[in-house]
């Protein structure tokens, strides 16, 4: 099945639906959008790779189902982990096979990949790079901007050494976010179509905060 097919089929209403269930209360950078834009970034670079999709959009759409989880317990439960456990108990009901269970639950438990659990399989890998993309680019930016916006942080402070910040403050700006830690996801890709649509969001990134800076600053464009 391809990935039109797929994303028009009654088996991918049922599984965004449920997906909607858990992410809704998230909101801001972790609400349903996210799945869904990380749905059809994976489709993306599952179909120039061969990967199987009706692993991927699975996968795609409950990899963070555990998320609030992990927020209410302050970050002691693995969003990962326990998406995992929870896609376990669900997706029986909807007709899925055991090994096809296990392939999309270890999509969903390695997808936070940070040096423990890493993806052992292509979907699996396919999934973490996709979701990596959706907080780079002008996507990762827009993201940024609202997580700024909702601390009170300012606009832009370049003036400032990103090392003498501190999150959830004032200065905890969306160029603050771009120099700590969105600069450095391309080099934790997985895949090589991952890595070219990284390395062409970091150039929209640059382009975009050095326009910002002279904007900002009365520089000539």
């Amino acid at each position: 099945m391809n990935a039109s097919d797929l994303l028009a089929s009654d088996l991918l209403q049922r599984l965004r639906t449920i997906s909607h269930s858990f992410c809704v209360t998230e909101g801001g950078s972790h609400g349903p959008d996210h799945s869904e834009r990380v749905l059809h970034t994976a489709l993306a670079i599952g179909e120039r790779m061969g990967a199987r999709l009706d692993i991927l959009a699975p996968a795609a759409l409950l990899h963070d189902i555990g998320r609030k989880e992990e927020s209410l317990s302050q970050g002691r439960v693995c969003h990962a982990r326990r998406g995992a456990e929870l896609a376990t108990g669900l997706l029986p009901d909807l007709g899925y096979r055991a090994e096809e269970i296990e392939a999309i639950c270890h999509c969903i438990r390695s997808h936070r990949f940070r040096g423990e659990l890493r993806p052992a399989s292509l979907e699996a890998a396919i999934l973490h790079d996709a979701d990596k993309l959706d907080s780079i680019g002008a996507v990762g930016i827009g993201r940024a901007f609202l997580f700024a916006g909702q601390i009170g942080a300012r606009l832009h402070n370049p003036e400032l050494d990103p090392a003498t910040t501190s999150s959830y403050s004032l200065e905890d700006t969306a160029y603050r976010e771009f120099r700590i830690k969105m600069s450095r996801v391309r080099n934790r890709m997985l895949t090589a179509v991952g890595r070219e649509m990284a390395e062409q969001r970091q150039a929209f990134m640059h382009t975009f905060f050095d326009q910002l800076t002279r904007e900002t600053s009365g520089m000539r464009p």
